[in-house]
């Protein structure tokens, strides 16, 4: 099993994209689709204060009557901000993913925000370690060491 830290180290891009509670959801949407990711993590200061999704924008704006422009990610963002350690592994995560329907989740460590890991990060991280484990059977079967 892979530790959070390695699947951190193969993202080509390991840029942890924050908002400002008080930025409007608009903002935040654009930010989203302007770096092509479905989450940001709301901070004020150096603290994690909640973190934002295509989910949250599609739950509690247009079907709770609100706009994006002038609602704040602060009344839409989801505050109960579930996050892993870096030398957690990457069945933890699926695991954590699975029974809460998360599909992103903050690294943390020693209280300080280091990287963002999304369902997708796993999933290719885990066909990897079996596309190895396939390969070094057909070796072993093959006698091709």
């Amino acid at each position: 099993m892979t530790a959070v830290a390695k699947i951190l180290q193969s993202k080509p891009d390991a840029t942890v994209h924050t908002i400002s509670p008080a930025a409007s959801v608009l903002d935040a949407l654009q930010l989203m689709a302007d770096k092509g990711i479905g989450a940001l993590i709301v901070t004020e200061g150096a603290s994690i204060v909640g973190i934002f999704t295509e989910r949250d924008y599609a739950r509690k704006i247009a079907l709770m009557g609100r706009t994006s422009a002038v609602t704040q990610v602060k009344d839409v963002m989801t505050s109960a901000v579930m996050f892993v350690r870096p030398d957690q592994t990457s069945e933890q995560c699926m695991q954590l993913m699975s029974n809460n329907r998360l599909r992103h989740l903050p690294v943390v460590d020693n209280g300080k925000l280091v990287g963002m890991i999304s369902i997708g990060d796993l999933v290719k991280d885990i066909i990897s370690e079996q596309k190895f484990i396939i390969e070094q059977l057909e070796n072993y079967i093959t006698g091709s060491h």
